[in-house]
C-alpha cells in the first residue's frame, strides 16, 4: 500500500525540480505493477499498527477538494514488511520548515520547479536590467551537489529558450555544508573532484558552515553570516516520519528508524520486517555502525527479503543481510559525472567524465529492468530517444 498511486525513483527528484526530467514520463504506476506482478495494491497512508491483532491502519484518502475518496480502514497481516523510506531532517533548525523546499516526494520537486520557472517568467515580463536569482542549498551530499549542477544547467537552458532576462551568470548558487568537505559519505578523493567541478561551474561551496536559522531573506550561518536566497532548499540529513517513533512498542532509534537484526526482522517482533531508509540495520562487521541509507542498500535488502519470505513460508532459516558497497556515482548534469566503482576483481576504481555518466545512466536502467523487465525497459529507452527529438530539452511549464 502507499499514499500515492505513482512513484518516482527518489534519486531523480532533483532533476524533476529543475525541469530536466518530466515526472509524468518517469512515474511508476502501482496499479500497473500489481497487474503485471500479481499482487494487490491498496491506496492509503500507513498511520497505525496493532501488533496484538496483527493489523495496520490506513488513513482516509481525500481528493483535491477535501472530500473522502477512499475511507480509513484496517488490514490484517501474517507477515508485515515496512519500506516507508525517509524524509529530510532539518534538525529543528529555526525557520527551515517555513522557508525551505524539501525533495522528499514528487509534489515537492514540482513545486520547486514552478517557483524556479516563475522567477524567470516574472523577470522576462519586466524586461529590466539587474535581474538575479539567488539560490541556497543546505547539504553537500549527493542530492545537494547534483541539484546545484542541474540548476546551473537549467540557467543555460532557460536562457537558450528565450528567458534571458536572467542570464546564467545571474543565477548565484550557494551550497552550504556543516561538515568539512563535500560528499562526506564518499571517499575524500571523490568529494575533492566534485568540489572542483562545482567551482568550475560557478557554484559557491561553503564547507564548515552550519546553518543556524533560515529567514525569508536567506540562510544565517553559525557565525552570523547571511547568505541571501530567493529559493532555499534543505537537502541535509534524513529521518523517518515522527509517527514511527516507538510505534506500538517497536524499538526505534533517535531518527525514528526501526531497529532490525541481520535478518531484517524488528528486534521486538519477528513477524515484522523493515528495509531501506526506515530500517536501522547493523553492518554485521563487528562495529556499532548501521548500513548507510542508500538506494543500493534498499535494493540489496529487497532482494534478500524476497528469499526470506519464501524461506519463512517453507519453514527454512532466514538469510542474514550483509551490506556490499558497489561504489557511488554522482552526476553533475550534462557537465560531468564522478564516482567510484568497487568489486572483488577491480578493487576501488575512480571513474569520471563520459564513462562515469554512462555508468550513472545504467544504474537507472537497471532499476527500470527490475521493475518492468527487459522488453518494457527497451521500449522506455526507445521512447526517451524519440522524445528528445520532439520535446524541449527541459520542462517549460
Amino acid at each position: 500500500m502507499d499514499a500515492h498511486l505513482t512513484h518516482i525513483w527518489k534519486p531523480l527528484l532533483h532533476e524533476v525540480a529543475t525541469g530536466s526530467l518530466n515526472s509524468t514520463d518517469n512515474e511508476l504506476n502501482y496499479l500497473a505493477q500489481a497487474k503485471w506482478n500479481h499482487f494487490e495494491f491498496q491506496l492509503g497512508r500507513f498511520e497505525g499498527l496493532d501488533r496484538a491483532a496483527r493489523e495496520i491502519s490506513l488513513a482516509a484518502t481525500l481528493d483535491e477538494e477535501g472530500r473522502e475518496l477512499v475511507p480509513a480502514r484496517t488490514l490484517g497481516y501474517d507477515t508485515l514488511v515496512l519500506a516507508i523510506g525517509s524524509v529530510t531532517n532539518d534538525f529543528g533548525t529555526k525557520g527551515a520548515a517555513d522557508h525551505c523546499f524539501f525533495l522528499d516526494e514528487t509534489g515537492q520537486a514540482l513545486n520547486l520547479h514552478r517557483q524556479l520557472l516563475g522567477h524567470y517568467l516574472s523577470a522576462h515580463a519586466r524586461k529590466g536590467d539587474g535581474n538575479r536569482l539567488d539560490i541556497a542549498i543546505v547539504g553537500a551530499g549527493a542530492t545537494g551537489v547534483e541539484l546545484a549542477a542541474e540548476l546551473r544547467n537549467a540557467s543555460e537552458e532557460l536562457a537558450a529558450y528565450g528567458l534571458s532576462a536572467i542570464q546564467p551568470q545571474d543565477m548565484n548558487i550557494n551550497v552550504i555544508e556543516a561538515g568539512p568537505r563535500v560528499l562526506p559519505a564518499l571517499p575524500e578523493r571523490i568529494g575533492t573532484a566534485v568540489h572542483t567541478q562545482l567551482e568550475k561551474l560557478g557554484v559557491v561551496v561553503r564547507t564548515s558552515s552550519p546553518v543556524r536559522e533560515v529567514t525569508a531573506e536567506g540562510m544565517i550561518t553559525a557565525d552570523g553570516t547571511l547568505i541571501p536566497a530567493h529559493l532555499k532548499v534543505w537537502a541535509a540529513g534524513i529521518r523517518v516520519s515522527s509517527f514511527m517513533k516507538d510505534i506500538d512498542g517497536l524499538e526505534t532509534n533517535r531518527i525514528n528508524q526501526l531497529v532490525v537484526s541481520q535478518t531484517l526482522q524488528t528486534t521486538r517482533d519477528e513477524n515484522i520486517f523493515a528495509l531501506g531508509d526506515c530500517a536501522a540495520c547493523p553492518m554485521g562487521d563487528g562495529s556499532d555502525r548501521n548500513v548507510p541509507p542508500r538506494a543500493q542498500t534498499a535494493h540489496q535488502q529487497a532482494t534478500l527479503l524476497a528469499k526470506s519470505l519464501r524461506n519463512r513460508l517453507e519453514g527454512k532459516p532466514l538469510p542474514e543481510y550483509r551490506y556490499k558497497d558497489y561504489g557511488s556515482l554522482v552526476s553533475l548534469a550534462r557537465f560531468s559525472a564522478v564516482g567510484n566503482l568497487m568489486g572483488s576483481v577491480m578493487g576501488n576504481v575512480k571513474v569520471e567524465g563520459w564513462l562515469a555518466r554512462v555508468f550513472y545512466v545504467s544504474l537507472y536502467r537497471m532499476h527500470q529492468m527490475a521493475l518492468y523487465g527487459i522488453f518494457r525497459t527497451g521500449l522506455l529507452i526507445l521512447n526517451d530517444r524519440i522524445g528528445k527529438r520532439t520535446n524541449p530539452r527541459m520542462k517549460l511549464h
